[in-house]
């Protein structure tokens, strides 16, 4: 394989950051909205249509809030993903992610998966995304703040992590807005280790399930299918091993010294996948001799 070649397959890896953004990025583009109706809504529902129970607003907005006073966080996300297997029935794909954040402006993501081991580490100032396996460093200026700073990750290279919306600074403040449904469900004892409450809601592109630990608010389980999907393939995360508020180490968000004699790679966007050949022609026999 030559060089170029490998640098543009290594590239994917390392902008896709193990492929953690893959599947819920490939269902989002794969939903499109079918050909126009006479309902002009953008989703699944009616216009007007607004159910927002109130306990369930209340429990959406207590875990906001124990997640927004946070100052230092740990926990450790395991993603499922649905795909379609060539033979109908989705297949499950899973990645694993060791998160650690300090409000306002520290973040380490470390990602493990069938695909290569991902560091993502920002500092207020800078993003840089290693990958160890293949000895490579992508670095490159971000703005202030954690939620900037996920948005240029997106915006430059399609970097998106399911549990973003768990870190941000006001998770109930940024999904109000497009809020359609959200009831009650019931509480469970048979996730996270603890008693949860169960919530469910909606707006025009995800109906989501979270459970939220009855006692610290903390989520511990979202299940989330796209509105728009014709398939209805489903996104899990389960999220576990939190500690708030303890401290961390200033190391904790610094590149491993390994990094430091990574071989740079540009922080862009992902390349478009080359098309797959073709099945080889089947093999013909040759034309008899003439008589």
């Amino acid at each position: 394989m030559s060089s170029s070649k490998r640098d543009r397959r290594v590239n994917r890896r390392l902008l896709l950051l193990g492929a953690v953004a893959g599947p819920w990025l490939a269902v989002a583009a794969r939903a499109e909205a079918p050909a126009p109706k006479p309902d002009p809504a953008p989703g699944p529902w009616p216009a007007e249509f607004r159910v927002l129970e109130p306990k369930a607003l209340e429990l959406l907005k207590s875990s906001s809030a124990r997640l927004s006073a946070a100052r230092t966080m740990t926990f450790t996300a395991v993603m499922g993903d649905e795909s379609p297997s060539r033979l109908g029935p989705p297949l499950l794909y899973e990645t694993q992610s060791l998160v650690a954040l300090e409000r306002p402006d520290k973040l380490r993501v470390i990602t493990t998966s069938d695909g290569p081991r991902t560091e993502l580490y920002y500092n207020g100032t800078s993003l840089s995304a290693f990958v160890p396996g293949e000895n490579l460093l992508a670095t490159t200026k971000a703005p202030p703040g954690i939620d900037a700073a996920l948005r240029a990750a997106h915006e430059m290279a399609h970097v998106y992590y399911p549990f973003a919306d768990v870190i941000v600074a006001n998770p109930f403040g940024d999904l109000s807005p497009d809020l359609r449904l959200a009831f009650y469900v019931g509480q469970s004892g048979v996730v996270g280790g603890t008693t949860t409450d169960v919530v469910a809601y909606a707006t025009d592109e995800v109906f989501i399930e979270v459970w939220i630990g009855a006692e610290d608010k903390l989520p511990r389980r979202f299940r989330a299918i796209y509105v728009k999907d014709p398939l209805q393939l489903r996104h899990e995360m389960e999220l576990s091993s939190w500690r708030i508020d303890s401290i961390l180490s200033p190391a904790t968000f610094e590149l491993p010294a390994a990094a430091r004699t990574a071989r740079p790679m540009p922080f862009g966007r992902p390349e478009a996948p080359a098309p797959r050949a073709g099945p080889p022609a089947p093999a013909t026999a040759p034309p008899a001799a003439p008589k």
